[in-house]
């Protein structure tokens, strides 16, 4: 009797579950015949707008998606997809159940939904409608508008949306733009192996094209050439044939096509993917509308600066960036010479040595350690013992040096290279990695005494944001291209935070120190050499802060406004020398140009003087108070209560005639300050 009862109750259980499954599947068609069919329209470009909220690009455009009847393929193309996608496609009503059930146990197993069971109706379903991720959510609204394509379309004309909508990779969706892309050819035109290898591509655009990777390409394509050979869909002798073919693609440079900044746009799509957390192809084929940072002429005016000013014959390479210090939003950028030839972005990817442009962050160091403008050491050749032994003598540039102590104004103004390796010395090389990484630097930093003259890999990407916070007053910011993203159904998915950027650097040092890097340009602080701004001093309009920095293989030039900081690095790919004159020129005249020009369209904009700070005429050879005696009174800003407390001594009347005078050595080493003599003592 309890056997009877249980054997009741379970058969009542199934008859229920059974009623519930039908009830719910009477609700869903009934619900889809309702409704009436779904458009078959898919929405799928993405979109990048620029600053001004301008088309600058699409991941596909018309010339990369074209809509071609079934009957206008080649008829292997239809063979080939079923083989490996779907062969029960012209069978079932929209799901493969059998398929489905082993795909259940298998996720049940992993507990995850990592295994996908998918027919063509659902894939397109999914391609028309809803996004990628995977969730149960998700996979239910497919179900749903499955059933309402199978209910109201026939399978040609699903079949035919399918193949005209799936992604081939490279920015080609259908079959005819992929048959072009690929084959240069039409989609009728298309051979066995031709159709075989295409019809592997959507599986996994990146890693199953033959432009990406031959070797799984091909792989796959025997794979659906054998699955068609099994179902009788082609003969043993057409199997042989194109398992043996050899497939003539196109050339890359047919693909190329004049874009809108194409290392910007590169940029953007992997800021995108990395926002959303999805892959690159999905952000490509999600039909999502991405507004991004890029102001359109200051882009022309940088890629015009380049092309104008480097040797067209040189294969030097180049990277620049050019940013807006407020909040990071990079507004130009060029990541090499020619985007058709190399799509390696040396603005955001390359890591190359600093040199000299690394001197700010040393000179920040010194000045919040008792440094001022007008501290004073020796530049001479000097031999550094280490700690461990090991002897290190850095040189200036060309050799030249002054002899004499001279002031840290002119120090940073002729980028003497003694006076910072003694600064990086006292203070300890662990303050300056400490500083470097307050400007975002997060590449590996050796603390060597040469860390000083920028010894370490950085990319421009992070010496232009580390700028950028010194020109806007020490507030962080993190570099990027993203304004916002608006998916297929018009919600923002993203959008780039406005809160005011946390307060890193000291406001009064880094007003000094800002105004200390003008003296680049400045004449008055010529010494034993010219500024190292001399070459285009005297072509710049406005009133910019800026360091170069030159390695045997590198040269940079960074500057910047309160509106725009812009760095410019040239070398070459292998690293080889930089041996001709001109090519040490390149950065920074294409770095002055563009500033010029790109500041036609901005404000004049003034820091105003912190309340800590004041100002002083000083003498830039002896550091002192500038007298009516001095010929080159350079302004220079001083933390309150610092300012030297004596004149200038080196330039004095001569029997009342206003000529200089030199100071006698042996004068000149009591008025030596601590600093001086500290350092005169130790090295």
């Amino acid at each position: 009797m309890k056997r009877f009862i249980l054997k009741y109750k379970l058969l009542s259980g199934l008859i229920g579950f059974a009623f519930l499954i039908v009830v719910s599947f009477a609700g869903i068609y009934l619900t889809s015949f309702l409704m009436g069919p779904p458009p078959l329209k898919a929405e799928q470009n993405t979109i990048y707008y620029s600053a001004a909220d301008k088309v600058i690009g699409e991941e596909k455009g018309a010339e990369s998606r074209y809509w071609v009847e079934l009957d206008e393929m080649s008829p292997y193309v239809k063979k080939a997809i079923l083989a490996i996608e779907d062969q029960e496609f012209y069978q079932h009503n929209g799901f493969d159940y059998s398929r489905i059930a082993g795909a259940v146990l298998k996720n049940l197993e992993n507990m995850s939904l990592s295994e996908g069971a998918s027919t063509l109706t659902q894939q397109y379903a999914r391609n028309l409608y809803l996004s990628f991720e995977k969730t149960w959510t998700r996979k239910l609204k497919e179900a749903f508008y499955t059933v309402r394509l199978e209910m109201y379309y026939s399978k040609d004309e699903l079949l035919e949306g399918y193949l005209n909508t799936i992604y081939y990779g490279h920015g080609a969706y259908g079959i005819e733009a992929a048959s072009r892309y690929f084959f240069s050819k039409s989609a009728d035109e298309l051979t066995l192996a031709e159709a075989a290898m295409l019809a592997a591509i959507p599986k996994g655009p990146t890693y199953y094209s033959p432009f990406n990777n031959l070797e799984n390409a091909t792989r796959r394509q025997k794979q659906i050439l054998y699955e068609m050979k099994e179902q009788e869909a082609i003969s043993e002798e057409e199997y042989y044939l194109a398992t043996h073919a050899k497939l003539n693609y196109a050339e890359p440079s047919e693909h190329i096509k004049k874009v809108v900044a194409p290392y910007f746009q590169d940029t953007v799509l992997l800021e995108a993917a990395n926002k959303l957390e999805l892959d690159r192809e999905k952000i490509r084929s999600g039909g999502y509308k991405i507004y991004t940072t890029l102001n359109v002429g200051m882009q022309q005016k940088l890629e015009k600066e380049v092309s104008e000013t480097i040797n067209p014959a040189s294969d030097i390479q180049i990277g620049a960036i050019g940013m807006d210090p407020e909040n990071g939003a990079i507004r130009a950028l060029v990541g090499g010479r020619d985007y058709s030839e190399s799509k390696f972005n040396r603005a955001i990817q390359a890591k190359r040595m600093a040199g000299s442009t690394f001197k700010p962050f040393l000179y920040y160091t010194a000045l919040t350690h008792g440094y001022t403008p007008a501290t004073m050491l020796m530049s001479k050749p000097t031999a550094f013992e280490l700690s461990d032994g090991q002897v290190y003598q850095p040189s200036n540039y060309n050799g030249y040096y002054a002899y004499k102590p001279i002031t840290l104004a002119q120090a940073l103004a002729l980028s003497d290279n003694v006076y910072a390796v003694k600064t990086s010395l006292f203070l300890g090389v662990d303050k300056l990695v400490d500083s470097a990484r307050k400007f975002g630097i997060d590449s590996k930093l050796p603390p060597v005494p040469s860390l000083a003259l920028g010894t370490a890999s950085v990319s421009v990407e992070d010496m232009v944001t580390g700028y950028g916070i010194l020109a806007n007053g020490g507030e962080q910011i993190k570099s990027h291209t993203i304004r916002k993203i608006v998916d297929r159904n018009g919600n923002i998915v993203y959008e780039s935070p406005k809160e005011e950027g946390k307060q890193l650097l000291d406001k009064e040092t880094t007003f000094i120190l800002t105004d200390l890097m003008k003296g680049m340009f400045d004449h008055s602080l010529d010494g034993y050499m010219s500024v190292t701004g001399s070459l285009v001093a005297d072509s710049i309009t406005r009133d910019y802060a800026g360091k170069s920095g030159t390695t045997a293989s590198d040269s940079w030039m960074i500057g910047f406004s309160p509106n725009l900081v812009t760095g410019v690095w040239n070398g070459y790919d292998d690293n080889r020398d930089l041996v001709k004159t001109e090519e040490n020129r390149y950065a920074k005249k294409i770095w002055a140009g563009f500033m010029d020009a790109a500041h036609q369209e901005l404000p004049k904009a003034d820091t105003d003087v912190p309340d800590g700070v004041v100002g002083a005429w000083i003498d830039p050879v002896s550091g002192g108070v500038a007298t009516s005696y001095c010929p080159n009174g350079t302004l220079m800003y001083f933390e309150k209560g610092n300012v030297p407390a004596k004149h200038c001594e080196e330039h004095l009347p001569e029997d009342g005639d206003g000529k200089n005078k030199e100071k006698e050595p042996a004068k000149d080493e009591h008025k030596k300050g601590v600093f001086e003599k500290i350092f005169d003592y130790l090295f």
